[in-house]
């Protein structure tokens, strides 16, 4: 079992298989509703339901019309896929297949092979929820909000969202076609991308040019998140600059303890956050010692697309008074997931524990708002540290980036 934040959405960015063997699942399938669940290990008051299930299974494989789309794995994962979204905790709770657990597991250490985007399940489709930078899904022009109908040419509209992953699956070099919905026109169109192999980089910064401020980006909270901030904290001190941009957005989150670490760099007492049990127990997280940055002027951007350890950053620099957060509303995680590994190698995400901020406020659902909000209009991209690289001043002032750009203000103020 292995304890982490609730990451949004499912990674559809690692579209290599990597080591998952299904025989032994196929296996399972079939004895799944007798011999491999024996009596005594169906809890007392779900015997009636089991029945239940094995009536549906039955019936399907006796009278469905349509026989070879009889397939026993993936009748299983859908009933376990229905049962866990029945919990209604779209977008954090969920079942993963042996490959996406190879995907969540390779999501923590930053290294993908695939089209580098994040999707979730919302209201029976399957969304975009952000590309990764630099990714082949940002380079085609994906957006947060867009819906996948088909790929490569067949239509995906109410499958659940491990069965879209799988057929998006797929080694490096290879491509997929995918028809996108985008809902702000109700345009349809087809994209094309090359997989590729993406290594993250978590943690990069840039001189914004005219000024004394570091604009600081964190992509994701993989491993070794902490020990690179530090690193890029070092040469920000080193050059003298007087403020920091800590750009938070569209970053899914990731591990726990990089969100700690993280905050602390910025906090010199206090709580990270606290989390809270089934049982209502609270437990506080404290601020590690050591931070680098407790004085440095800091302003946080924040979008729809930042979660889970993004929120917790977020929420425990503005419960401090430590950052005005810029942007909009976060997205909402607002759990701590356990994964629970299942005899086939598929495993259960389950929302075990609830994080609040430092002063008790609830994110689950409802997620963090920004102290200046700042909508960034749709086809503006946000400025990133690498393309700032070599750019002067005006150009940055011209580039349509208005949360980069409220941040200076806030700064200069």
């Amino acid at each position: 079992m292995k304890r982490l934040l609730g990451c949004l959405g499912i990674v559809i960015a690692i579209l290599l298989l990597l080591g998952a063997g299904l025989a032994g699942g196929v296996a399972l399938d079939r004895q799944v509703m007798a011999e491999y669940v024996p009596a005594d290990n169906v809890p007392p008051d779900a015997v009636a339901d089991f029945q239940l299930m094995a009536e549906a299974w039955n019936t399907i494989h006796k009278s469905y019309v349509d026989r070879p789309a009889i397939q026993a794995q993936a009748l299983t994962y859908g009933a376990i896929s229905g049962m866990v979204a029945a919990l209604g905790d779209t977008g954090h709770s969920r079942f993963l297949s042996p490959e996406m657990v190879q995907t969540q597991h390779n999501f923590t250490t930053g290294q993908f092979e695939g089209i580098g985007a994040y999707v979730e399940m919302k209201e029976g489709q399957v969304v975009i929820v952000t590309p990764m930078d630099g990714s082949p899904a940002q380079q085609a022009g994906l957006r947060p909000g867009d819906i996948i109908l088909k790929v490569d040419g067949e239509n995906v509209a109410g499958l659940p969202v491990d069965q879209v992953v799988s057929r998006i699956l797929g080694p490096a070099g290879t491509t997929v076609t995918l028809t996108i919905l985008t809902p702000e026109t109700g345009q349809t169109g087809e994209v094309t991308l090359v997989r590729a192999h993406i290594t993250l980089q978590n943690v990069t910064w840039q001189w914004l040019p005219g000024t004394q401020t570091a604009h600081l980006r964190i992509v994701a909270f993989s491993q070794g998140v902490t020990e690179d901030l530090k690193k890029a904290l070092g040469e920000i001190q080193q050059e003298g600059l007087t403020g920091i941009i800590l750009d938070l957005r569209s970053n899914p989150g990731g591990l726990l303890s990089e969100a700690v670490g993280t905050a602390s760099q910025f906090l010199e007492s206090g709580n990270v956050l606290l989390e809270q049990d089934a049982q209502g127990k609270v437990t506080p997280v404290p601020v590690l010692e050591g931070g680098l940055a407790h004085d440095l002027p800091l302003v946080v951007l924040i979008d729809p697309g930042t979660a889970s350890a993004a929120e917790i950053v977020s929420g425990a620099l503005q419960d401090a008074g430590r950052a005005k957060l810029v942007g909009e509303t976060t997205f909402g995680t607002g759990t701590v997931l356990n994964e629970f590994t299942l005899s086939d190698g598929s495993a259960l995400l389950l929302a075990t524990e609830e994080w609040l901020t430092p002063q008790g406020r609830l994110i689950w659902h409802q997620g963090i708002a920004p102290d200046v909000q700042v909508i960034l209009p749709r086809g503006t991209n946000p400025l990133l540290p690498e393309a700032e690289a070599g750019m002067t001043s005006e150009q940055v002032q011209n580039s349509g980036d208005a949360q980069l750009l409220r941040a200076l203000e806030l700064l200069n103020q």
